[in-house]
Order: structure tokens, then C-alpha cells, then sequence
């Protein structure tokens, strides 16, 4: 019997809500995010490192809450794409989807160096990890079995990510307790500390003390929206995937936390900052002992492999979304027949993250770090015009009831100017030469790349426009608001409509192989 496809061709209902929690925390990557990011975190805010995350929890919630409600209204897999194109028009809604695009391909590159390393790592040749010759292929290799993946379906994708998050979460919370357990009987390092209630308050330092701090916390946080990108493909699709997301902001608040706490009272402050670059490598042994502390390499390993491949998944279901509304070209919506999956998309993503990431190999390990850092900008910017586009794109109903003027007005208003906020202080903080490991024309790397990624969605767009105008003049999704969705949506089952031929509002188009 032949699948039942969505308006796309993509498999409908193919999740249901633990599989789209799955995707959504496994896109975040806890055990990569914290190896990466907590040292930098601790750093700057040393024990309060915790409250911090609390604290940076908030506006993610109200982002998160921001893409429900669009969901529930307009569940198309382009996101914010599609929901930016609705309130602001086609000029703002396609710099949404690109800014999608490229914090995703960039991130690529970061997981792919962490995944050639840390497999290294674990067979014990710690010199082979540390030799860009050797793994930038384990790296590429990585990627190519990750697209293989996401291309063979979105059912097997959501069960090689059930497992790997049950492994990344079962050592997290492995290595958490051993940590606090071994705190509180006193077989820690010197510099242990007993937790307090005071590493919660996040507001003792400077306003720039803060800034700095959540600009790190963004990154931490992103990619729960992967629970969303996947709505076509999502039992109850207008309802679950909302649900998802919000649940899983709410789960990674929690894991962040704990780890965060249990880190910082085994080894002090200053350890955990000292050791930046991969605080919990730096912490197995010490922690689990020389054998057992394989498992938390094997737990940023596969932490680093659940987000590749919910990486992959997103940006190959944006382009998909865009090229079916013709702001992309056509070959970009085709969809495999038997799997129901994105062909070309998804193949194109896992080959140009490869050639970006050997690229940025070749260059230097400074620029690969620097790049990943970058990604902050994109997140800040599409994370934020989501939150904006949600209280625009509900504005003729708010005064409706108090619900909607708190959830689809206040609180994304309010999501959207923290992310503008970060995105600000982002520059502010990055353009400084010294702000990042490398310096381009007498700025920080991290503002060049991150700033250049962006830039460059301009020319690339108005090249689009020269080639597919149609979308541009809103002749394929149009601008509106709510309001003009109402009656308008079809049912998933209903046959598409061929490529070029003219459409309601909401309604997508399939083009198979």
C-alpha cells in the first residue's frame, strides 16, 4: 500500500510526539553543546554559569512558543521561510530561510571536526586526533553516512536518533551523579564546591558580563526548531510538532542545568574554565575513571552524530519548502518516491557541508573554530524574526482574548527583541580583533564569517529573483496574516498541484523523481 504523502510528497504522519522530542533535544546536542560551550560559559560568569542557562531559558520559550502558534495556523516544513514571507513579505521571508541554510551548513563543519576527533579519541590515538590529515576524511565520511541516513527516510532517521539520545542522556546523567555523589563524599579534586543557591542568581556581575554570557547560552539552545521542520511528516501536524518544541526547550533547560552544576562543583570554576576547548574529555577520567570515561567521549561522539543528522534534516526541508513556492529552483523539491524524502536537498546539504568543512580544514583549526562561534549571528537573526513575525502575522486577532495577546503577541514580541538584542551584542562583541582566534581585515573572525554568511544571502537572492520572480512578486505565497489562512488549508491527502500552476494561500507543491 502506498504511503499517504502531505502536500509536498513527504511521508505523512510518520512521527508522533516522542519521536518529535527526539528530534528536537538530539538537534540541540546537550553533550556536544556542554563540551563546547560551558567552559567559555564558566569563564565569564564562573559558578552562576547555571542560573545563566536558567535565565537564557526564558526568551527561548517564548521563541518557542512563537513557532507554535505559526505551526498551528500554517504547518509548513520551510518554518520561519514561510511564516516570515506570510507577515513581512518575500524579500525578509527568504533571508529567514537562507539564515536557516547557513547556520546550518556552518555547523556542520564544528560537528564533523568534533566527531573525526573524538572517534580518535576513543580508540586511544590521541595524536591522530590531533592531526587535521587524519580526521577531516573521518570527518567527510561522517557527513556522507549521515545524509545516507536522512535520505533513506524520516522513520529511520527518528529511530538512529531515539538511540543515540538514549546513550548521550544515560551517560550525562551517569556522569552527573558520580559527580555530585563524589562532591558530597569527599572524593573530588581541591577545588570542588558544594552547590549553592546562589549559582542561580545570574544577574552579580556587569550588563556586559551578561550580554557576553547569553550570547554563548543561544547556541547552547538552538536547534530545538528541528521539531518543527519536520511538521509535514507529524501526526496531528498543526498541534504536535508546536508541542514538541516548547517540551523540548523544557527538557534542555533541565539537562543544562544539572550537568552544568555537577561539573563546576566536581572540578571548581576555574578548572571547568580552564579547559574550554572540551571540558567534559578534560573531565572523564576524573570523573568516571580511565575505562568508564570512554563513555562520556562516546557521549559527545554520538551527541555530535544526533545533531548532524538533525541538522541535515531542517535545511534539506527548507530548501524543499522554498523551492516548492518557487523562491528556489525546482530541482530543490524533489521528492524520492519510495522513501518520501527531499533528493536533491538533502544530497546537496550533505555535499556542500563537506566541501565546507574541508575547506575551512584546509585552512586552519582558528577559522573552523571561529566559524562555529559565527553561527551565533544566524541563530540570533532567524530565531528573532520568527518571534516578530509571529505577533505581526497575528496582530488582527490579539485583542481577541487575553490568551492571544499573551502567546501569539507579548511573549514572541518579547522572544524576538532578546534575540535582536543578542544579534547586536553579537557585533559589538565579535568585532573586536581580539574577541576572536583569528583576525580578517583588521576585524574578529567571528564577526567576518558570521556577518559575511549573511551578507552574502543579498546578491545570492536577487540572482534568485532575476531567475524566479514569480515568488518575489507574491504571486506564490503571498503576504497576509492569520486571519486569511482560515478555510484556506487543504487536506494533507488532497493530490498536489504541479510545479508553475497558481495556488491558494498555504498550499505547496510536490515534484517527485
Amino acid at each position: 500500500m502506498d504511503a499517504v504523502t502531505g502536500s509536498k510528497g513527504l511521508r505523512h504522519a510518520a512521527l508522533g510526539l516522542a519521536s518529535s522530542v527526539v528530534i528536537g533535544v538530539s538537534s540541540t546536542a546537550p553533550a556536544y553543546a556542554m563540551a563546547a560551550t560551558l567552559g567559555l560559559l564558566v569563564a565569564v560568569v564562573g559558578v552562576h554559569a547555571p542560573g545563566v542557562l536558567v535565565l537564557s531559558f526564558v526568551p527561548m520559550l517564548f521563541i518557542a512558543v512563537a513557532f507554535r502558534e505559526l505551526n498551528s495556523v500554517d504547518p509548513d516544513c520551510g518554518t520561519t521561510f514561510t511564516w516570515a514571507t506570510r507577515a513581512f513579505g518575500p524579500y525578509v521571508g527568504w533571508m529567514g530561510g537562507w539564515g536557516i541554510v547557513a547556520a546550518d551548513v556552518i555547523v556542520m563543519a564544528s560537528l564533523a571536526e568534533i566527531a573525526g576527533r573524538y572517534v580518535f579519541l576513543l580508540l586511544g590515538l590521541d595524536r591522530a586526533a590531533g592531526s587535521t590529515v587524519a580526521v577531516t576524511p573521518v570527518g567527510v565520511l561522517f557527513i556522507a553516512v549521515l545524509t545516507w541516513v536522512c535520505y533513506r527516510g524520516i522513520q529511520i532517521s527518528a529511530r538512529v536518533q531515539m538511540v543515540l539520545l538514549v546513550v548521550e542522556l544515560a551517560v550525562l546523567v551517569l556522569f552527573s551523579v558520580v559527580a555530585v555523589v563524589r562532591v558530597y563524599t569527599g572524593h573530588a579534586p581541591a577545588g570542588a564546591m558544594h552547590p549553592s543557591a546562589g549559582w542561580f542568581n545570574p544577574f552579580t556581575g556587569s550588563a556586559g558580563t551578561l550580554a557576553d554570557s547569553f550570547l554563548l547560552s543561544v547556541f547552547i539552545y538552538w536547534g530545538w526548531d528541528c521539531a518543527l521542520s519536520v511538521n509535514e511528516e507529524t501526526k496531528d501536524s498543526s498541534r504536535t510538532p508546536g508541542l514538541a518544541g516548547v517540551a523540548s526547550t523544557g527538557l534542555l533547560v533541565a539537562i543544562f542545568t544539572v550537568v552544568s552544576s555537577a561539573a563546576v562543583a566536581f572540578a571548581g570554576p576555574d578548572f571547568v574554565a580552564g579547559h574550554s576547548t572540551d571540558v567534559l574529555a578534560a573531565l572523564s577520567a576524573q570523573v568516571l575513571g580511565t575505562g568508564p570515561g570512554k563513555l562520556l567521549l562516546l557521549c559527545v561522539l554520538t551527541s555530535a552524530a544526533a545533531s548532524a543528522l538533525t541538522t541535515i534534516l531542517p535545511t534539506a526541508r527548507a530548501t524543499l519548502s522554498m523551492a516548492s513556492f518557487g523562491a528556489l529552483p525546482a530541482t530543490l523539491a524533489r521528492i524520492h518516491p519510495r522513501h518520501l524524502t527531499p533528493t536533491a536537498s538533502t544530497v546537496i546539504m550533505g555535499a556542500v557541508s563537506a566541501v565546507f568543512f574541508v575547506g575551512l580544514s584546509s585552512v586552519s583549526a582558528n577559522v573552523l573554530a571561529d566559524s562555529a562561534a559565527a553561527v551565533g549571528l544566524m541563530i540570533a537573526f532567524y530565531y528573532g524574526l520568527t518571534g516578530f513575525a509571529c505577533a505581526w502575522f497575528f496582530r488582527g486577532q490579539l485583542r481577541s482574548s487575553a490568551r492571544n495577546l499573551l502567546v501569539q503577541g507579548l511573549l514572541p514580541a518579547l522572544g524576538g527583541a532578546a534575540l535582536l538584542l543578542a544579534f547586536v551584542l553579537s557585533i559589538h562583541s565579535y568585532l573586536p580583533v581580539d574577541s576572536s582566534a583569528t583576525s580578517l581585515w583588521g576585524m574578529g573572525g567571528i564577526f567576518v564569517i558570521g556577518a559575511a554568511a549573511l551578507a552574502l544571502g543579498v546578491p545570492v537572492m536577487f540572482l534568485v529573483r532575476g531567475a524566479l520572480p514569480a515568488f518575489f512578486k507574491g504571486a506564490t505565497l503571498p503576504r497576509g496574516t492569520a486571519a486569511d489562512l482560515v478555510g484556506a488549508s487543504r487536506p494533507a491527502e488532497e493530490p498536489a498541484l504541479p510545479l508553475g500552476a497558481p495556488r491558494l494561500p498555504g498550499h505547496a507543491v510536490t515534484a517527485n523523481d
